[in-house]
């Protein structure tokens, strides 16, 4: 019994040291190329997360399985159909998938690289923004005057705001409201809000083309949906019917919030990043104050919001 166990730690042994060595013959481009299958690989998964897509799947490895069946048990005119269809099968595949590719596509192209040279937004505006949105959502509620709120991310709505008013405003309750008043102009549009600052109004956004949506909801919840769909943003909405507060994210609708769930929500979706972007801006600031630290100098007079 003790050789076995023997045999086995000088086993893990060999592995791990295999392993270290192998490690260390990879050069930079290996890391490099394993990077980016494992970027590709995500981005599949990503997109086999709609059913469709899965369905879709499915029915290609039921192909591969009676491709590999067919040359087990050599069936020769199976194997050769299938055989043919494969030489077609990339061509089709891309066929097929053709608006997933193109979402992943557009979303990759519409990042904004500007990001990385634009000052950050501070902590305290983007707080200000939701708080007063989920006031203008509670008050919105209340009188059931229907609204469609975009949080711009990562990936850039300049797209969908060629098509409404462009603006540059604070964000604020009253204003929020006077955009969704029901004989306003724009009430009828989405607003977006980059950064904490409402940037245009009246915007049209792509409905869902999700068949498998209830049949209860409206175009202002398909459309904050398929706004979620086709970007990263975070989409709330106010149902003019029933007055309920939902949020869209990532093709996903959260119905029948609270207010404060509303809140906890965006700042769960939105502070934190807005929080690290801060913080990735202020790196300078923040080796200074470790060695004021080190030096004992301490720090007075900053509270755990400040920023």
């Amino acid at each position: 019994m003790e050789g076995d166990v023997n045999g086995m730690e000088l086993s893990l042994a060999e592995i791990a040291a295999y392993l270290g060595r192998y490690l260390l013959s990879i050069h930079i481009a290996g890391y490099l190329d394993i990077a980016v299958m494992a970027y590709v690989i995500y981005r599949i998964f990503q997109l086999m997360r709609t059913t469709r897509a899965a369905s879709l799947l499915k029915a290609l490895l039921m192909f591969l399985a009676a491709l590999l069946l067919s040359n087990i048990l050599n069936l020769r005119g199976v194997n050769f159909i299938l055989n043919r269809m494969v030489d077609l099968g990339v061509l089709a595949l891309i066929v097929i998938f053709q608006p997933e590719i193109r979402g992943i596509l557009e979303q990759v192209g519409s990042r904004r690289i500007t990001a990385f040279f634009t000052p950050t937004v501070s902590v305290g505006e983007m707080e200000r923004a939701i708080s007063q949105t989920v006031l203008a959502c509670t008050e919105m509620s209340q009188s059931r005057t229907g609204a469609l709120i975009v949080f711009e991310r990562e990936i850039s709505l300049d797209d969908m705001l060629r098509n409404g008013t462009v603006l540059d405003a604070s964000v604020s309750s009253e204003l929020l409201k006077n955009i969704f008043f029901v004989k306003a102009p724009l009430h009828d549009g989405a607003v977006i809000i980059r950064r904490g600052r409402i940037l245009g109004a009246g915007c049209v956004l792509p409905l869902s083309k999700n068949v498998n949506l209830s049949r209860d909801l409206g175009t202002r919840h398909r459309a904050g949906i398929g706004m979620s769909e086709n970007s990263d943003a975070i989409v709330a909405i106010v149902s003019e019917e029933t007055g309920a507060i939902s949020v869209a994210s990532g093709g996903m609708l959260k119905r029948h919030l609270k207010p404060e769930t509303l809140e906890n929500l965006l700042r769960n979706e939105l502070l934190t990043r807005e929080d690290e972007d801060e913080r990735s801006g202020g790196v300078w600031r923040s080796f200074m104050r470790i060695m004021r630290l080190n030096r004992g100098e301490g720090e007075t007079g900053r509270g755990k919001g400040d920023g």
